[in-house]
């Protein structure tokens, strides 16, 4: 086999659901399609490598590894390989999982060492993803510290397996051959095509050794991506190759021993990247979030969410004075099967006037209280909602329909929002002190029902301000749970107060009471307007409305884009969170050039995603809100089919027989509809096409709700924090 060509696949081009969360995928298309061609491969008798990609892909990646390595149809060939990065922190315990698998099977495989490709991708993702961690080395020495560890181990395990060092660095071959000692046959050096000619030719006459020509193979426009990532590696000022044709960089430093180099820098992390918890630091500490790709790390958060599986909250008025519900209980179902969430005692009239009563000396203490202590209120509410993530995500999923990934998030947005706020109340107060306007009504939408409800909340209260809140009557269990713990953590009870119910008998009331300093609401322009008017007529001439409504997002896809990316991005705007937001794609612009290929793979990325039970970590795209939503977004769509301009619809899947879901098979949109549902539609523009080399596309995820929009989340976890409305392509 070393003698013989080879060919290395990424398990991402076999799928794309190549994810760790969606097993099915893995077992159903992944493993038979890698162990097809390992077959092929062996029947050719060339080596087949598994090419490493993103560090969270590590875990399942593994996985797959075991699985086709173990099939009885390659016993006997020794072809089998795997790259494994030197960058990443678990590099020499895959090193370790690979010899010990290899002696297990009684087998022999190849193990390509490399340092690392996607590094910028790691550290950035990390800090998006408030990780406690660095899945990678900071430090380019470390890294090729790393790479002679993980060089020692295979020269150690070379009786399993034929170790091959993929290096351009002249360091790094003359420690290869250091500690190969005089058995150069048992190992290969590895080059990539058109790099380090003249390094390996004089390796291979000096030493004797091998050396495998690693070159890409495809047409240019499938190979320009990977041709871009090698100029972006070795074009980096800490790339081999970029210092040996420097001439202002000594030899000596260039080629100076990477071990001594790493004990003599300190701090070993690299001070110039910040720690994904310490991104906005000094103002503040980034939210805590979960990569859910990784299964060490996703798994206890699953299983504290699993926990609330069965529980049913209650929802109610918190009040000053915490007397008991006056309004008669209503059960709360979930949007995904019907079940009974929980139950809700919405706002009765007295209620909300003892609200308003209790507000005014609310105020008047809230904003006594020094700025510092009410940014450290505000903090401790962020910690103690980082610390009840798993009961939020619980509620989010049954009450509101999000899956696990947009409760994550939702948590994570609430939870910076409170610590931006406290930040920014320390900086003004010290740049230009200032005092609270009143009570403010905040009126929040259940699109984003823990993450707008917290920010409305937290910009208010850091402001000294008394805050009334009327969260969204379907979802009303998070602000409950999130007002118990504005209370944990110190809040005054007048000073802030929650009131469940719906806009005419709570809403209303609210923002007509003349005493009031302000109102801050998310939702529809028709509701912002008639907010508007009420003001206009009771409030005094100081009140304020802060009012955040809705838009349509376009995307605009030119020649010159990646369409794989583009498709990533297009089925993440328009499908995420079920399309209800108001950030969601609306309008899909492509370049003509480029058109049939975006358009053939955003089919065929329709056709991937998996709809369904929210609860399930596969589920890629839930139902919308409620029935009422689903009504409309159903009739909007069928209009669009009549006229001929719907593109693609995907077959809504059948419910269990003993399911309570109350499926419809006229949804021809594929994403599921139990009591409400989501659509998963493209459909024509209405206009024809202009003598220009563009044409318009529209991919919708139309929820035929009010529509919102708040401020983009500094966690970067979600697109946006919006509702969505349903639009026409034009």
């Amino acid at each position: 086999m070393r003698d013989n060509a080879g060919i290395s696949v990424k398990l991402s081009a076999l799928s794309a659901r190549y994810l760790s969360t969606h097993r099915k995928a893995i077992d159903a298309e992944v493993i038979p399609r890698c162990l097809a061609l390992a077959q092929m491969a062996a029947k050719a008798k060339v080596g087949f490598n598994i090419d490493a990609e993103e560090q969270d892909r590590l875990d399942v990646s593994l996985d797959v590894v075991d699985a086709v390595l173990a099939d009885p149809s390659l016993a006997g060939w020794d072809g089998f390989g795997v790259v494994v990065q030197a960058y990443g922190k678990r590099a020499p315990a895959v090193l370790e999982h690979l010899y010990a698998l290899a002696g297990r099977l009684g087998r022999r495989i190849m193990v390509r060492l490399v340092k690392g490709a996607y590094w910028d991708t790691e550290i950035k993702l990390a800090q998006e993803l408030g990780a406690d961690a660095f899945p990678v080395f900071t430090r380019k020495v470390n890294t090729d510290v790393s790479y002679m560890a993980c060089t020692r181990m295979l020269l150690d395990m070379r009786d399993r397996i034929y170790p091959q060092f993929a290096t351009h660095n002249a360091h790094t071959c003359a420690a290869v051959l250091e500690m190969a000692g005089t058995d150069h046959d048992s190992f290969e050096f590895q080059r990539l095509h058109g790099m380090g000619e003249s390094l390996h030719e004089i390796v291979r006459q000096q030493a004797g050794t091998r050396c495998r020509i690693y070159a890409p193979c495809g047409p240019h426009k499938d190979l320009l991506a990977y041709l871009v990532r090698r100029l972006l590696e070795n074009g980096a000022n800490s790339s081999f190759v970029n210092q040996i044709v420097n001439t202002d960089i000594a030899p000596e430093a260039i080629a100076a021993d990477p071990v001594d180099r790493a004990l003599a820098t300190e701090p070993i992390q690299n001070p110039g990247i910040r720690l994904p918890r310490e991104l906005f630091a000094p103002g503040r500490v980034n939210s805590r979030g979960c990569r859910l790709e990784e299964p060490a790390v996703a798994g206890p958060l699953i299983e504290a969410r699993d926990r609330f599986a069965d529980t049913r909250w209650t929802a109610r008025p918190v009040l000053a004075g915490d007397a008991a519900p006056a309004g008669a209980a209503r059960a709360l179902r979930s949007p995904a099967d019907g079940s009974v969430v929980g139950q809700v005692h919405e706002a009765t009239a007295e209620e909300v006037a003892r609200a308003l009563d209790a507000a005014q000396a609310g105020f008047a203490q809230w904003s006594r209280t020094p700025v510092d202590t009410r940014a450290a209120t505000l903090r401790r509410i962020a910690d103690l909602y980082e610390e009840h993530m798993a009961e939020f995500c619980a509620i989010a999923t049954r009450e509101a329909g999000k899956i696990l990934l947009d409760g994550v998030a939702e948590v994570r947005e609430a939870v910076d929002f409170l610590r931006y706020y406290a930040a920014e109340a320390e900086r003004l107060d010290a740049e230009d002190p200032a005092e609270g306007r009143g009570v403010f009504v905040c009126i929040s939408p259940w699109n984003f029902p823990l993450a707008i409800f917290t920010g409305q909340i937290a910009a208010a209260l850091a402001a000294g301000n008394a805050v009334v809140a009327k969260p969204a009557e379907q979802t009303p269990i998070i602000a409950t749970r999130a007002a118990q713990l504005f209370r944990e953590a110190g809040v005054p009870p007048a000073a802030f107060q929650l009131l469940p119910g719906d806009g005419p008998n709570v809403g209303g009331p609210l923002t007509a009471d003349s005493r009031i300093a302000g109102v801050c609401f998310t939702g529809s322009t028709a509701t912002a307007q008639r907010i508007h008017q009420t003001l206009a007529a009771h409030a005094p001439a100081s009140a304020v409305l802060i009012a955040e409504t809705g838009g349509l997002n376009a995307m605009i896809v030119d020649s010159t884009a990646l369409p794989e990316q583009a498709v990533d991005d297009i089925v993440a705007s328009s499908f995420q969170s079920a399309g209800q937001r108001c950030s969601a794609l609306r309008m899909l612009y492509v370049q003509e050039d480029t058109r049939d290929r975006v358009v053939e793979m955003l089919m065929g990325a329709m056709d991937t995603l998996v709809t369904g039970d929210p609860w399930s970590i596969d589920t890629d795209v839930a139902p919308v809100i409620d029935a009422e939503a689903q009504a409309d977004i159903r009739a909007y769509v069928d209009a669009q089919e009549q006229r001929g301009r719907v593109l693609k619809r995907l077959a809504a899947p059948r419910a269990a027989p003993s399911s309570a879901r109350r499926w419809s098979r006229s949804m021809a949109s594929g994403i599921w509809n139990a009591r409400s549902s989501a659509r998963c539609c493209m459909w024509r523009p209405s206009r024809p096409r202009t003598s220009t080399r563009w044409s318009m596309r529209s991919t919708s995820v139309a929820s035929g709700s009010p529509s919102a929009c708040t401020p983009a989340s500094t966690t970067g976890c979600s697109r946006s924090s919006t509702a969505s409305a349903s639009a026409t392509s034009t």
